[in-house]
């Protein structure tokens, strides 16, 4: 195969990670040359058997460092950044991975001729109270401003074997008598699972989408509570679901996010992005910028999630399905 007629090259900003993985298999599946930028390539190397041989590549980028991302970025035919944190450590602030990084990444796109598609969040407004929705949302804003032709695709929570909400709750569950529901569990969300939301990228990196922002969304809109009954229901546990205040569960949340811990259970951050319901609009459902605009049917949480949570049973997969611990 001469360098004339090799597949396109994807560069996959934060392709190691839970939603970025899948995008990676998504992309191998279809044939494309992939480039992981990651901080840490030696730790993203189990990516290499979704992909034959010399398919998938790997290169050390830091969102932070613009030289890494222009060097990450060079060469390729699309660019699709997947990378975003949930809470602040150190020097990986909001502003410097999901603001500045994200400018990083649109600007070295545009230099290098590219088409990008950014993962970003239901709820992103640089108005918005919460400090990640607002970093969010000046993302966004600049990527608009750079590539209008980019396509932006904002989950509501995502769920699938390595997700960090269901499993973050089904282990606490494993400890604790009891699990908080903050705001008395009201929040409505709209999990969708990662592999539909992997497909909408891979659609778009196809060229199959238009240009705009779309918001994924599952089959079903659940609040906290449904979620963490659901998720109870599937690891055989009786745990009690005791209603925690906003502010309390705010108080909490920022004398965690004190302690030197490599991932805080919860932030006060978090607790205000809990305030507001994290479902689709009514604009991009009639706007066809949905799951189902792009031709994706919602995977059901309750077909997949029983799958995963089999772990956290008490014991294991023979744990009986009809009781409870």
């Amino acid at each position: 195969m001469t360098l004339s007629n090799l597949p396109p090259l994807v560069t996959v900003f934060g392709g190691s990670g839970f939603v970025g993985r899948h995008v990676v298999r998504a992309l191998a599946q279809r044939g494309y040359r992939i480039r992981v930028a990651v901080r840490r390539p030696d730790l993203a190397y189990f990516l290499q058997p979704l992909g034959n041989m010399g398919q998938i590549s790997f290169v050390q980028a830091n969102l932070r460092y613009r030289n890494s991302v222009d060097a990450a970025v060079r060469g390729a035919d699309h660019v699709v950044n997947c990378v975003g944190i949930l809470f602040e450590s150190g020097r990986n602030s909001f502003d410097s991975v999901q603001d500045f990084g994200a400018r990083a990444v649109a600007e070295a796109t545009r230099a290098a001729g590219a088409r990008l598609t950014h993962i970003s969040a239901i709820g992103a407004d640089t108005k918005a109270e919460s400090i990640y929705a607002a970093s969010k949302g000046r993302a966004e804003e600049a990527i608009g401003s750079i590539l209008p032709d980019a396509v932006i695709v904002r989950p509501s929570i995502v769920f699938g074997p390595e997700d960090s909400f269901f499993n973050k709750f089904a282990a606490m569950a494993r400890i604790a008598p009891a699990l908080p529901l903050i705001g008395g569990g009201k929040t409505r969300f709209q999990p969708v699972y990662v592999e539909n939301v992997a497909e909408a990228v891979a659609r778009s990196v196809d060229g199959l989408v238009q240009p705009g922002i779309y918001e994924l969304g599952g089959k079903d809109v659940l609040t906290f509570r449904q979620c963490m009954e659901m998720m109870l229901a599937a690891t055989n546990r009786r745990n009690r679901l005791v209603s925690l205040p906003f502010s309390i569960a705010s108080m909490i949340g920022s004398i965690a996010s004190m302690i030197p811990l490599i991932k805080p259970p919860l932030t006060s951050d978090q607790v205000t992005l809990l305030k507001r319901d994290n479902v689709v609009s009514d604009e991009a459902i009639a706007s066809g910028h949905t799951l189902e605009g792009l031709g994706i049917q919602p995977m059901a949480l309750g077909s997949v999630l029983p799958s995963y949570m089999v772990q956290y049973r008490p014991f294991g997969q023979y744990s009986g399905s009809g009781k409870a611990a």
